[in-house]
């Protein structure tokens, strides 16, 4: 078997996310209005941490709203710091929020368009919205509830319609998108995100099973064993992240918060051999909630090169 038709633990694309650099900086200004030297420093940082690939993440930069000037001055700082962007993640944009699904859905074309200008082969979608004010002044946003996706239908279709949408717009420019698993949405449990991407039906669309956001809930979920199973045959794009989770059968107390990779409940030694298994191929993304969530994001990157398997064949 040639080289090139092969993955290795050492070439396997794992990605850092922005999720550690706010959208706001400490003087109140926007990252995305600040000179493309602001970007430089932060990218330079992920790239100190032993990254060569990077997702924007728009909960840090929007590059759909960049314009292509500016689309050009970010890729000359992240070539710069010798990085590739192999994915782009979108957040809170819900295509079916009630104020703003028709932005939204705007919003996530322009997402796709800007994912081809540096180089992206995927965009990640979720249909989960803003936070609550509650959300907001919660330590974890996670614990206080958020929106909920009605139990309609008719808003069902809507959702399936204009996602199929941004998976024809993804077929011409050439890429995918995926679908980020999250609770409370069409996409909150295995078998609703499984029915979801079954009824949109397009080869470019698959899940992002980030079973990070359902296993982190203080509420009974189902075991991460039993949704990795049905969900990582339709993933093409992946949010790895864990959580410690305590749960007192005794008086139905449920206790998380975030852990490294090889210490949550998750056990992604196994999920990565069932993903595999499963044909699964695609770009690992590190993210992690508090503290230094950059260095325990690159802890997490040498955890998973130590449990990839040595040789993938790529099909």
């Amino acid at each position: 078997m040639d080289e090139a038709d092969v993955l290795t633990n050492e070439t396997w694309p794992i990605a850092a996310a922005m999720l550690p650099f706010p959208g706001t900086l400490p003087d109140g200004t926007s990252v995305q209005d600040q000179p493309a030297e602001g970007w430089s420093d932060a990218l330079t940082q992920v790239a100190d941490a032993g990254f060569d690939l990077v997702d924007p993440t728009d909960s840090w930069l929007r590059i759909a709203d960049l314009s292509p000037a500016r689309l050009g001055e970010l890729m000359d700082v992240v070539k710069a710091a010798g990085l590739r962007i192999p994915a782009v993640s979108t957040a809170r944009r819900s295509v079916i929020d009630p104020e703003h699904g028709e932005d939204n859905l705007a919003y996530s074309h322009r997402a796709i368009d800007a994912a081809v200008a540096v180089g992206a082969g995927v965009v990640s979608f979720g249909l989960f919205r803003a936070l609550t004010p509650a959300q907001r002044e919660a330590l974890w946003f996670w614990t206080a509830q958020g929106p909920v996706d009605p139990d309609d239908p008719a808003v069902w279709k809507l959702a399936v319609d204009r996602i199929r949408e941004l998976a024809r717009h993804a077929d011409e420019a050439g890429i995918d998108i995926s679908l980020e698993m999250y609770e409370d949405t069409y996409l909150g449990s295995a078998d609703s995100a499984v029915r979801f991407v079954t009824d949109v039906d397009h080869p470019r669309a698959g899940l992002n099973p980030d079973l990070g956001n359902l296993l982190r809930l203080h509420r009974p979920v189902e075991s991460w064993e039993s949704m990795a199973a049905k969900t990582l045959p339709y993933a093409n794009f992946w949010h790895v992240k864990n959580y410690f989770r305590s749960e007192d059968a005794t008086t139905g107390h449920i206790v998380t918060s975030p852990a490294p990779l090889e210490l949550g409940v998750m056990n992604y030694r196994r999920a990565v051999r069932m993903a595999i298994e499963a044909g699964f191929r695609g770009v690992l993304l590190c993210e992690h909630y508090g503290g230094d969530g950059l260095s325990v994001t690159a802890t997490n990157r040498e955890y998973l090169r130590r449990v990839l398997p040595k040789r993938t064949p790529r099909t």
